[in-house]
């Protein structure tokens, strides 16, 4: 049995903590890591900086994107009306289609989760 056999089948994986944040009417539930790579917040130093932003792209532009990839990043699972989403891609295509309303919750959430979980990570 090979090395790459063996540490497939360990049962003491390591899984970041999570913390569950419900909305202020209750009918949706986001699901939050509390762990964040080096490598990850680089890149999102990357993405949050207008400097690096391509040449089209405005304020407003790469505030979004910096937003959608902590997202990305942070979200584990979302319940929306008992419904849950899990998984990056069907978590990325239900924020792409969030009202302004859950746009503006999910960004106060990951606001609020940032600044508890990793202080050194500003959202904008």
């Amino acid at each position: 049995m090979g090395r790459r056999s063996r540490q497939r089948g360990r049962a003491d994986k390591l899984e970041a903590p999570t913390t569950d944040y419900p909305s202020p009417d209750g009918t949706q539930v986001l699901t939050l890591r509390g762990a964040l790579s080096p490598k990850s917040r680089a890149e999102f130093a990357r993405a949050n900086d207008p400097a690096q932003a391509r040449a089209a792209a405005n304020l407003e532009d790469v505030r979004a994107r910096a937003i959608e990839f902590l997202f990305e990043r942070l979200v584990a699972r979302w319940v929306v009306h008992d419904v849950p989403t899990e998984g990056a891609k069907g978590l990325l295509v239900r924020y792409r289609a969030a009202t302004r309303d859950e746009r503006s919750w999910i960004t106060d959430v990951l606001r609020e989760h940032c600044a508890e979980w990793f202080p050194d990570v500003k959202v904008p």
